[in-house]
């Protein structure tokens, strides 16, 4: 059954969400047209684009991301201190990066008082709308509908309905779903190794870029490897920060810190051996090969290989069935549904 949006969102419990979008047509969003010869690969700087102007403008920061040829994925975190903090001059600059402002609102921060209570009541909902993240996927959808619709001179649908929405109850589930986006160009057998795979995040963090242009690391496979190794410093916005090695992480709080729960290192290093055991004949991985950070989220090994793999399949909330139970009861749910695959995949 479809759950409202507004139940699906709550901050109490996570600040973390998996979004993904499918194109409804035909044609892919972003491949090449195999019956008329066109491409389409130029939609993918549109939506990436677009994605980071939204993430200057509101207040959700982008953890991991994947634009593929039928569909794209976000993994979002709402940054509700950010948007608490912000001044009514802020509200109003970032919601014109977006948006049409308020004459209202102009006139009230150049001191007009005669307008300070429809300028505040408006000023108070571009706050809520700037935490949100419908609003964020509305801006998102809509403008590449447009644009998309425009190019192929039709009008209609070309998102097969609203976004799917899945929150992540936990730090397992956090790096479960980040792992799982950026690996989608080797399950679709688009890229053969993460340092390959472009329009993803990580491809963005090891080279500095989303794809591959004039800093393009290609002249020979070492330079690849120091680019994986350690982050570019051209990695900038929309991408969160991951944890520094000098970082307390005793006093790491999931649901209030602006970054992610791990180091950088530790988080390609997981990254790049689950792109490993998702290929043909690599389920079984050695003992010794794996990584400190998966022992220390409690996973084993073929529950890992089932995360990678499939956790597109799993629906409604992801994380461990405590979390999962809190979290439909924060809803006002009496019965709590049985997820035999969040189940298998989290416990």
């Amino acid at each position: 059954m479809t759950i409202a949006r507004k139940l699906q969102i709550n901050l109490n419990i996570t600040p973390y969400y998996h979004c993904v979008e499918r194109c409804v047509r035909r044609s892919f969003l972003c491949g090449k047209d195999k019956q008329t010869g066109k491409s389409f690969e130029h939609r993918r700087s549109w939506i990436l684009d677009r994605v980071r102007l939204l993430a200057s403008a509101f207040c959700i920061d982008v953890a991991a991301y994947a634009i593929m040829s039928n569909h794209y994925h976000l993994v979002l975190h709402i940054n509700q201190a950010e948007v608490d903090g912000l001044t009514e001059a802020e509200i109003a600059a970032r919601w014109k990066l977006v948006f049409v402002g308020s004459k209202a609102v102009d006139r009230y921060l150049d001191g007009n008082q005669q307008v300070k209570e429809i300028a505040q009541a408006t000023l108070d909902t571009w706050r809520k709308r700037l935490s949100n993240i419908s609003w964020f996927m509305k801006c998102l959808n809509e403008h590449i509908a447009h644009k998309a619709n425009k190019e192929d001179g039709c009008t209609g649908h070309f998102w097969e309905g609203r976004f799917k929405s899945q929150p992540l109850l936990d730090e397992k589930a956090l790096l479960a779903a980040m792992v799982y986006v950026d690996l989608n160009p080797i399950r679709a057998q688009m890229a053969k190794t993460v340092p390959d795979s472009i329009f993803t995040s990580a491809y963005e963090r090891i080279h500095g870029c989303s794809f591959p242009g004039d800093n393009y690391y290609s002249s020979g496979n070492q330079e690849r490897t120091n680019a994986y190794t350690e982050p570019h410093q051209r990695s900038l916005k929309p991408l969160m920060n991951f944890i520094t090695p000098e970082d307390n992480t005793n006093q790491y709080n999931f649901y209030r810190t602006g970054t992610l729960p791990v180091t950088y290192l530790a988080y390609m290093d997981l990254l790049d051996w689950s792109s490993r055991i998702v290929k043909e004949g690599k389920k079984g991985a050695v003992d010794e090969s794996v990584p400190p950070l998966l022992e220390a989220l409690d996973f084993d090994h073929s529950q890992w290989h089932s995360v990678c793999t499939e956790l597109g399949q799993a629906h409604g909330a992801l994380g461990s069935s405590a979390n999962r139970e809190k979290f439909h009861r924060s809803r006002g749910s009496t019965r709590i549904p049985r997820m035999p695959r969040s189940t298998k995949l989290f416990g």
